[in-house]
C-alpha cells in the first residue's frame, strides 16, 4: 500500500486501547483521534472489560502483558461481549508463538513495538476493511438466504414513485420514518433502500419483526442481556440494537411492540439510551430507527394498546406504500422480473407470458400484494420447464373459494403448499395466518421452511 493510500481519511471507528503503558496510550490515541476516531483508553483487563460492557467498538488495540492479567486471556473476553470486534494485539514481546496464539483465540492483526503512526493508520484501515466487508458479505448472504429479488423500485406508479422520493430525500438524515402499507407492499424492500442511500450504508442493517419473538424475549433480542440474567441465558447477548450501531435497525410490524417494551423502544428512540436485559448499566448506540407497520395505529392509540408518544416518535417521516391493485401499471414489469429470477433460481428456461396469461396476472386483485404476486410467479417459473408461462401456470381462477387442484390428480402435500401459500400471501401477520390454518406458528414456521414459501 501506498503512503498516500494510508495517509488517506479513515472510516469512523470507535477505539478501545488496552495498555498499562500512559505513554502508548497517549501516541496511540492521539494518533487515532486525529483521524477522526472515537478512542477510550484503559490501563488493564478489567477497565477493557467494562468498556466493553458500556459501549460497542469496532477495533480494540490490545497489549499483551497488562497488570491484572494476559492479554491472550482478554481476547475471548472481549469478543463475548462484541463478537465483530477486531482486536488488534500490540506487544513489545513479538514472536511466532504468541502471534499464533493470539490470531488463534480471535486476534485479527498483530503489531510489534515499537510502531510508527503510518504503521498505526495501516492497521485500523485493515480493521476498517475488513468490518465492511464483513457487512456486505452480511447482506449478501441475507439475500440468497432470503431467495428473494429486491423490489423494483423504478415503479410507473405515481403514488409509489413518490413514497421512493421521499424516501431518498430523507435517507441522508437520521430522522425516525415509519413505513406503511398493507403486507406485502415491499416495506421491508424500502427500508434497506433507505439504509443503501444514507451515509450510514457501510455499517449494519438489521430487522427485527416484532411478532416473530414472544413478549418476554424481544426485549432481550432488541437490547441484549447478561448471562444468567434469566432461565436459559447461558452466555450474555449484545442485542440488535448494538450490533447495528452505526448503522440502521428496522423494527418490523412495529405496531405488535408488547405494551411494557414501548416506554424502553421510546427512551432509545428519543436518548439513544438503554439497559440490557439483567444488567443495570446504561448504554448507548448510535442507531437510527425505522418501523414499519400494516396497522392502524391511530386506532390501537386510541384504545390504550400503543403509546401516543412512542407513535409520533415514529412517524417523524411517514411513507404510505401503496397496494399493488393501485399501482397496476407495475404488475407486468414485476412479474417479468420475478420470472427471470426465479427460473434462473430453479433452473428452468421460461421466458416470458403468454397474452393469456397476462390477461389474467392483470384482472386478478392481489389482495396480497407483491408478495402474492411473488409466489404465484414463482410457482409458474416451477411449472413452465421452458417457454412462455400460459394460464394454466397460474392458480388464479376466477373464484378463489376453490384451492386449485381439488378433484385432481395431485397430492395432499400439494393441496396443503398451495393452500398454505395462498394464505400467508393474504394473512396480515404469521400469527393471523396460523390462525386461518387452524396450527400454531412454530408448526407454519416448518411448513414454510418445507415449502420455501
Amino acid at each position: 500500500m501506498t503512503p498516500d493510500a494510508v495517509d488517506s481519511p479513515l472510516p469512523r471507528l470507535d477505539i478501545l486501547i488496552v495498555d498499562d503503558e500512559p505513554r502508548i496510550r497517549s501516541t496511540l490515541g492521539m494518533c487515532l483521534r486525529d483521524d477522526g476516531h472515537r478512542v477510550e483508553a484503559v490501563s488493564n483487563a478489567r477497565e477493557a472489560e467494562r468498556a466493553a460492557d458500556r459501549g460497542a467498538f469496532d477495533v480494540a488495540f490490545v497489549d499483551l502483558r497488562l497488570p491484572d492479567g494476559d492479554g491472550l486471556d482478554l481476547i475471548p473476553a472481549l469478543l463475548e461481549r462484541l463478537p465483530w470486534l477486531k482486536v488488534i494485539v500490540i506487544t513489545a514481546h513479538a514472536s511466532i508463538e504468541s502471534a499464533v496464539e493470539a490470531m488463534r483465540r480471535g486476534a485479527s492483526d498483530y503489531l510489534p513495538k515499537p510502531f510508527s503512526t503510518a504503521e498505526v493508520r495501516l492497521a485500523a484501515r485493515k480493521a476498517a476493511e475488513l468490518r465492511e466487508l464483513e457487512h456486505r458479505v452480511s447482506a449478501l448472504e441475507e439475500e440468497r438466504e432470503s431467495g428473494r429479488p429486491a423490489l423494483l423500485l423504478d415503479s410507473r406508479s405515481p403514488a409509489m414513485r413518490r413514497a421512493v422520493a421521499t424516501a431518498r430525500e430523507v435517507a441522508d438524515t437520521d430522522a425516525t420514518v415509519l413505513l406503511r402499507g398493507e403486507t406485502g407492499t415491499g416495506k421491508g424492500v424500502l427500508a434497506r433502500a433507505i439504509h443503501d442511500w444514507s451515509p450510514r450504508s457501510t455499517r449494519p442493517f438489521g430487522v427485527a419483526h416484532c411478532p416473530s419473538f414472544p413478549a418476554e424475549l424481544l426485549e432481550s433480542e432488541l437490547f441484549g442481556h447478561v448471562k444468567g440474567a434469566f432461565t436459559g441465558a447461558v452466555r450474555s447477548n449484545a442485542g440488535r440494537v448494538v450490533r447495528c450501531d452505526g448503522g440502521t435497525l428496522l423494527l418490523d410490524e412495529v405496531g405488535e411492540l408488547p405494551g411494557p417494551l414501548q416506554p424502553k423502544l421510546l427512551r432509545f428512540v428519543q436518548s439513544r439510551e438503554y439497559e440490557r436485559v439483567g444488567d443495570p448499566d446504561t448504554r448507548r448506540a448510535d442507531v437510527r430507527i425505522l418501523a414499519a407497520t400494516n396497522r392502524d395505529l391511530e386506532a390501537a392509540v386510541e384504545d390504550g394498546r400503543f403509546r401516543e408518544d412512542l407513535y409520533y416518535r415514529l412517524k417523524v417521516i411517514e411513507i404510505e406504500l401503496p397496494p399493488l391493485r393501485e399501482r397496476r401499471e407495475d404488475i407486468l414489469p414485476l412479474a417479468e422480473q420475478f420470472l427471470r429470477f426465479y427460473a434462473r433460481k430453479h433452473g428452468r428456461e421460461a421466458t416470458g407470458f403468454r397474452e393469456e396469461a397476462r390477461e389474467r396476472l392483470m384482472a386478478h386483485a392481489w389482495p396480497g400484494n407483491v408478495r402474492e404476486l411473488e409466489n404465484v410467479v414463482e410457482r409458474a417459473a416451477i411449472l413452465c420447464r421452458s417457454g412462455e408461462v400460459g394460464p394454466a401456470h397460474l392458480p388464479l381462477e376466477d373464484t378463489e373459494r376453490a384451492v386449485a387442484g381439488v378433484g385432481e390428480d395431485v397430492t395432499l402435500a400439494e393441496l396443503e403448499e398451495e393452500h398454505i401459500r395462498r394464505v400467508v400471501a393474504r394473512a396480515e401477520t404469521l400469527e393471523r395466518a396460523a390462525q386461518i390454518l387452524g396450527i400454531d406458528t412454530t408448526t407454519l414456521w416448518r411448513r414454510r421452511r418445507e415449502y420455501e414459501i
